[in-house]
């Protein structure tokens, strides 16, 4: 867990390091749109955050609070990752219930067959000619 000499590390690799998002890439896009706060405040990438600071990721869709434990600038292992935040207990309450009703929610399916045949090609091509 090693970090920058000033003991702030850049949300993005701070992210990629947690296993929030698979690449720094997809971490910087989800920043830039919006969909990461810091404190309560949208930030760019390059912001610093500390030990202490209060993230808010957004990941519809589910919302996490959490608050940052330890920094690192290196991925490591998900039991490492684990250790670098922890989860607001609110948080997890309301993913809970959020989870549980989308769990109770009727799924959409599809019920055609596919494609049309070749005589209802020729119906719906009839019907369109008028």
């Amino acid at each position: 867990m090693a970090a920058s000499p000033d003991n702030a590390v850049r949300l993005d690799r701070w992210l990629w390091a947690a296993r929030w998002f698979k690449t720094r890439a997809i971490a910087t896009a989800s920043i830039e749109g919006g969909k990461v706060h810091v404190n309560g405040v949208r930030v760019k990438r390059s912001k610093l955050i500390r030990v202490g600071d209060e993230l808010r990721i957004s990941k519809p869709p589910f919302e996490f609070l959490v608050n940052v434990m330890a920094l690192s600038e290196h991925r490591g292992s998900a039991s490492v990752a684990q250790t670098l935040y922890r989860e607001q207990e609110t948080s997890i309450a309301k993913r809970e219930r959020l989870k549980e009703q989308l769990r109770h929610q009727p799924s959409v399916t599809y019920e055609g067959k596919g494609r049309p045949t070749k005589k209802d090609r020729r119906r719906i091509d009839r019907f369109k000619r008028g």
